[in-house]
Formats: C-alpha cells, sequence, structure tokens
C-alpha cells in the first residue's frame, strides 16, 4: 500500500551566459518541505517569469511567487474570478513600494545608493508571468488530509496570467495543457502581471482559470515559457516526460543544467530563463 500524498522538487537555471543570480524566473512552494518527504495536505506551487525589460523583474517575480503561494494555499477561492482574486492582486501590488524603500535603504547602507536614472527607472511598472497552481485531496479541494484515506482522487485548481505553462500527465499521456496547448501560440508579448498595476478587475479578467483531477501515478508539472514550449514542440510527451524525469531533485541541478545547454546548441530551447516544478501523485 502506498501512503496518499504528493511529492515535490523543482529545478531552476538561468539562461545561458547569466548567473544563477541574474535569474528572472522564480519558483515558491508551500508546504517548503524536502523534496523526498511525503506531502499529505495541500500543496501551493508558482512559477513566475520575470520580464527582462523591466527593472528589477527577478526580485518582482520573487515576490509575485511567494505571496500567490501564501494566499493559495489556504484559500481555494483565489482560483476564480472574484473577491480572493482581486484581494490578492491588491496585497501583491501594495507590496511592492514597501520592498523597494528597503532596497534603496539596503544600497544606501553598502555604499551604493540609487544613481537619478535608477529611481527614474523604479517609478515604472515591472512586469512577470504568473503560474500559481493548488493541489488538494478528497472529494473536494478543501478536504482535509486524512479524506484522502477515502478517495485516491487529488484536485488541482490553477490560475495562469501569462504563458508560464501547468501540464497533467497520465501514463506518458498529456491530459491538459494550461493555458497554452500549442507549441505555436508561444509569442513574443504574454499578457503580464504589473508592480503598479491597480486595476485589479482588469488583472483578475487578463487571468485564465482552469481545475482538473488526478489519481495516484498522476504528475503536474509547471514550466516557465521557453520549456513549456520545448516540451509542446517535442513530438508528443513521452520522450519529452522521459527526459524530464532524469532529474529527481535539486541534487541534479548540474546535470539539468547541462542538458539545457544540449537543447540550446541544438536550436530545440530559445536561450531564456528556466523554471520547473514537479508534483508526483501517491496513492493506494
Amino acid at each position: 500500500m502506498t501512503t496518499p500524498g504528493l511529492y515535490v522538487t523543482h529545478l531552476i537555471a538561468p539562461k545561458h551566459g547569466c548567473t544563477a543570480a541574474e535569474c528572472e524566473d522564480a519558483v515558491c512552494v508551500l508546504p517548503d518541505l524536502p523534496f523526498d518527504e511525503l506531502i499529505e495536505g495541500p500543496l501551493a506551487a508558482s512559477v513566475c517569469d520575470g520580464a527582462t525589460e523591466s527593472v528589477l523583474a527577478k526580485d518582482w517575480a520573487r515576490l509575485l511567487a511567494s505571496v500567490s503561494v501564501a494566499k493559495a494555499l489556504p484559500d481555494p477561492g483565489f482560483f476564480a474570478p472574484g473577491t480572493a482574486y482581486e484581494e490578492f492582486a491588491a496585497d501583491v501590488v501594495g507590496r511592492w513600494d514597501p520592498w523597494l524603500a528597503e532596497y534603496a535603504d539596503g544600497r544606501a547602507a553598502a555604499g551604493r545608493p540609487l544613481r537619478w536614472y535608477e529611481q527614474a527607472k523604479l517609478a515604472s511598472s515591472t512586469f512577470a508571468t504568473m503560474l500559481t497552481v493548488r493541489v488538494a485531496p478528497g472529494d473536494s479541494p478543501d478536504a482535509s488530509a486524512d479524506e484522502a484515506e477515502s478517495s485516491p482522487e487529488w484536485h488541482w485548481h490553477a490560475a495562469a496570467l501569462g504563458d508560464s505553462c501547468l501540464f497533467h500527465i497520465r501514463d506518458e499521456t498529456l491530459l491538459r495543457s494550461f493555458p497554452i496547448e500549442n507549441a505555436a501560440d508561444f509569442g513574443t508579448t504574454p499578457d503580464l502581471f504589473g508592480s503598479r498595476n491597480h486595476d485589479t478587475a482588469l488583472l483578475t479578467a487578463r487571468t485564465r482559470f482552469d481545475t482538473g483531477t488526478c489519481l495516484p501515478g498522476d504528475r503536474l508539472m509547471l514550466m516557465s515559457d521557453a520549456l513549456a514550449a520545448w516540451f509542446l514542440a517535442a513530438g508528443g510527451p513521452g520522450a519529452a516526460l522521459r527526459e524530464l524525469l532524469e532529474f529527481g531533485g535539486p541534487h541534479d541541478a548540474p546535470g539539468f543544467a547541462e542538458w539545457l545547454g544540449k537543447l540550446r546548441a541544438r536550436q530545440e530551447l530559445r536561450n531564456d530563463d528556466v523554471a520547473l516544478i514537479r508534483i508526483d501523485v501517491e496513492g493506494r
């Protein structure tokens, strides 16, 4: 008998020629447990991709990822147009200016005060895409962990603004690709979550929501756009999935970076930052 639960791991890598500190993709998972520890209750995960053209994009992506999972984990209402999502949008945008103030103070304390041209840039908005997913056991999205004993099903809910993607896979068959279904649909101007966009109704209208049901053995894969485009263009999820399953945890980060380098050298993968979250569903 296999104990019902979830195993989750994530990997992140910068584009070729950049350091890890320069990576503008961000991931966050709650509860924050080791990758080899079974999660018996609800889980929330987020992939956010900072827009290179905007200033401090990596920092906005990290803030967006952490706030979104903190809001989504206790509240399934996050995953529908309405009050919960709009309150989240207002909250995370409202945190940006205080974060910038701390950043400016830190720069000044380190003897590197902001230059006038940096201050001008910081007055404008910073942008990122966002994909947030919640997975919960039982017959309803907010069932308790104990209810997983009576049902092998796990329910996922997702909210996506932009082109980071969720893939639901069963027996090497792709059941759902959200929010983009075809590699040809990736473009250069995805919808973005702006750090100074106080129009919560507009942010909600641009966000897409979806839901699905997992069985034991299913996998959910969350990917930022470059890896998602490769996955959809790979000619079937089976071979692509087998390649990704070679990397089972943070200890595989060097091999993951090497593999990405080979894909880029063959021009199969666009040279961009890459983020991957893998969720494996266990059951009886």
